[in-house]
């Protein structure tokens, strides 16, 4: 018969392995333990948290005076230049966006006011939400194979992946409007034809 004692240091000698999957957990408790043994003894007064409290109270007041003050000042049409709060007065104060966002389609266009898409499919095929549909008919320009003679965009089911951006070759669709606030009242609003998305 094993020896208890021995089979449970068997057991524990998973813990204590240099690369084994418990080493990280390991010096987290090492380093908690070494905190708790060397952290510094609160003073009476400092137990009280009068200080803490005071100093908390000082930088909310700070900061409430100085934005109030502000605010007053833009009353007056004094100090427009800065601003009295970090929140973004919308839609007055539209907030900046950054170069990357992806925000409502448009459809390119060519010099001739054509729609730069040449119908290849390639963006309805990739779209994750299938919320494009395009059918295809002949230019009249034997230069250029197709174009789109209808090319649907469902805002209701896309999910600005920016996928059908990615993938035109043509680089015929683009998500740099800038154009965030698209509610609609109907979800037939919210479907968009070739001549809404080239209107930007």
């Amino acid at each position: 018969m094993e020896n208890p004692t021995k089979q449970r240091r068997n057991n524990l000698e998973k813990y204590f392995e240099v690369k084994g999957p418990f080493a990280l957990l390991r010096v987290a408790q090492m380093k908690r333990a070494w905190k708790q043994s060397n952290r510094r003894e609160l003073t009476w007064w400092e137990k009280t948290y009068i200080p803490t409290v005071v100093s908390g109270i000082a930088l909310t007041s700070k900061h409430f005076f100085r934005n109030l003050g502000l605010h007053i000042l833009h009353l007056f049409g004094l100090y427009k230049d800065i601003p009295a709060a970090v929140t973004y007065q919308y839609p007055e104060q539209p907030r900046p966006l950054a170069k990357r966002l992806r925000t409502r389609h448009r459809l390119m266009k060519r010099e001739d006011g054509s729609p730069r898409c040449v119908a290849c499919m390639m963006c309805e095929t990739v779209c994750p939400a299938r919320c494009i549909e395009i059918t295809a008919a002949e230019h009249p320009d034997p230069n250029i194979e197709k174009y789109p003679a209808e090319f649907i965009l469902d805002l209701g089911k896309c999910v600005y992946c920016g996928f059908c951006v990615e993938v035109c070759p043509e680089d015929a669709i683009r998500m740099d409007t800038g154009k965030l606030d698209i509610a609609a009242y109907s979800r037939e609003s919210m479907i968009y034809d070739k001549t809404r998305l080239m209107d930007g």
